[in-house]
């Protein structure tokens, strides 16, 4: 008597697809709500409408709505206007917002409205001027004020939970976005696209504000205006300022600004700053020409490599520092490779320096300065790969610029949420861990006794994050009538 054979687990999928579609309100990501939550306990729909006017009429969705809903497709992974139709839909979430999402003409509509087409006469004939740092739009700067009340919501939140920040560090670098679209400049990495300037506060892990500008403009071009820009979002309760920056920032008009003594006088007093700089052969010369007993080794990299450190006798007499300023420290940094082992040049030592105002240790200093490296640079990676910054939705100016503050305003969100509600490890999750922790968590909207509720899957630590959201961003609580959602129009 024969037996069948059993066919191996892995060699068959054990269920059907059920063709009947589940029309209870549920949805995969219910998590995303936390980011709602958060966004509306910070009264950022206050702040949008007291700071944007775009609306053409009174129906129809308002900006916050809007900006709410963008934030979520970028929570939930969305890459694109585009991709607002895969959530739309989204009973679950639909209930959890009190509006349906915008369809993506509307999305696409309200986007349009950033760019002002009166701005594009400004620009010069590139045989004129290469170059152009295109200036914000009125609304695109309105959104700038919304991040920068959004931030000292956030700060004061912070000290509310007794976590209080004190120490600002400003972090300001700029990042590629490949763009293939007609209307992307030539950047300097041999492709097309956009570079906007990003300044991060390290200690809050928060971004205080964004330039955005064409592919072509050098990041050394001008890079004061973002640092304006970010110092002015500072909360008054500051009391050390600092700022670090790599050679892009190794410029006259920015470090003459950081310098002055006017800055003693504002909140938080003078500005500490460290910024890598640009090496001119002067520099370099005077780099050499360091005694080797003046070196002072501070660190040793895994492969050996050793990191030392030495004041350099530099005083600069090019463009980039007048020559009656007063001069500024040199530190300079040798990276010196173990005997017999060379870097790819051939050579077994290669010079940094880095210039400020600090009078601490130079070892000090220059690893203070090497911090900014996990936290500007995290933030593009996060707000480009994780988040929908490095698409670029449209051939206009004013769009792209929406569109890429947008994401930084949906990254501090998140990073308010990791820093205030989450514990250990869970509070330098990556967006892609997050959402597996929070966001891409199933649910289910029932309502018992008039009152509508979210029921989560059989995931306790998800909930308890959850109700770690709802503790800490508090808003009133209304029970809703069982009646569909109505459907803004417009």
């Amino acid at each position: 008597m024969f037996m069948a054979a059993r066919l191996p687990l892995l060699h068959k999928t054990p269920f059907v697809l059920d063709e009947r579609p589940l029309l209870e309100a549920t949805s995969a990501h219910a998590g995303a709500l936390s980011v709602s939550r958060a966004f509306r306990a910070l009264g950022l729909p206050e702040l949008i409408a007291a700071n944007l006017t775009l609306r053409r009429r009174q129906r129809g969705f308002s900006e916050g709505q809007f900006i709410e809903s963008i934030c979520l497709l970028q929570t939930v992974g969305g890459e694109c206007p585009d991709d607002m139709r895969l959530l739309s839909g989204d009973e679950c979430l639909e209930r959890g917002l009190g509006y349906e999402f915008p369809k993506v003409t509307a999305v696409r509509e309200f986007m349009e409205r950033f760019h002002d087409k009166g701005l594009e006469k400004l620009r010069p004939e590139r045989e004129v001027q290469k170059s152009f740092i295109f200036p914000a739009s009125g609304p695109v700067t309105s959104l700038q004020v919304v991040q920068s009340g959004l931030v000292r919501r956030i700060a004061r939140l912070y000290g509310m939970q007794g976590q209080p920040l004190n120490i600002a560090t400003v972090d300001q670098d700029a990042t590629i976005i490949e763009s293939h679209k007609a209307a992307a400049y030539h950047h300097y990495d041999e492709g097309r696209g956009y570079q906007p300037m990003v300044a991060v506060w390290a200690e809050a892990d928060l971004v205080l504000a964004d330039e955005f500008r064409d592919g072509n403009v050098p990041a050394r071009q001008e890079p004061l205006a973002c640092a304006k820009l970010a110092f002015a979002a500072l909360p008054e309760t500051i009391k050390e300022r600092y700022f670090r920056g790599d050679s892009a920032c190794h410029e006259n008009e920015l470090l003459g600004w950081l310098k002055h003594p006017d800055r003693q006088k504002e909140p938080g007093g003078r500005i500490g700053f460290a910024v890598t700089a640009f090496m001119s052969e002067p520099l370099a010369k005077a780099l050499r020409q360091v005694k080797e007993e003046d070196w002072k080794s501070f660190g040793k990299e895994d492969d050996g490599t050793l990191r030392q450190w030495a004041e350099v006798d530099f005083v600069p007499a090019d463009k980039y520092e007048r020559k009656d300023s007063q001069p500024l420290r040199y530190v300079g940094l040798r990276l010196l490779k173990p005997q017999g082992v060379l870097f790819k040049d051939g050579t077994d030592r290669h010079f940094h320096a880095v210039v400020t105002n600090q009078k601490i240790d130079g070892g000090r200093l220059l690893d203070w300065h090497r911090q900014k490296a996990g936290t500007v640079e995290h933030t593009h990676d996060e707000v480009k790969n994780e988040l929908a910054g490095r698409h670029v939705p449209s051939q206009r100016f004013g769009v792209n610029s929406v569109w890429f503050k947008i994401s930084l305003l949906t990254y501090n969100i998140i990073s308010a949420i990791k820093g205030l509600c989450l514990e250990g490890e869970e509070r330098t999750a990556r967006m892609k861990r997050l959402r597996l922790l929070l966001i891409h968590v199933a649910g289910r909207m029932n309502r018992n006794n008039c009152v509508m509720g979210l029921r989560l899957c059989n995931n306790t630590a998800a909930l308890k994050r959850m109700q770690k959201v709802w503790q800490i961003f508090e808003l009133p609580t209304q029970a809703t009538s069982a009646k569909a959602l109505g459907k803004p129009s417009g």
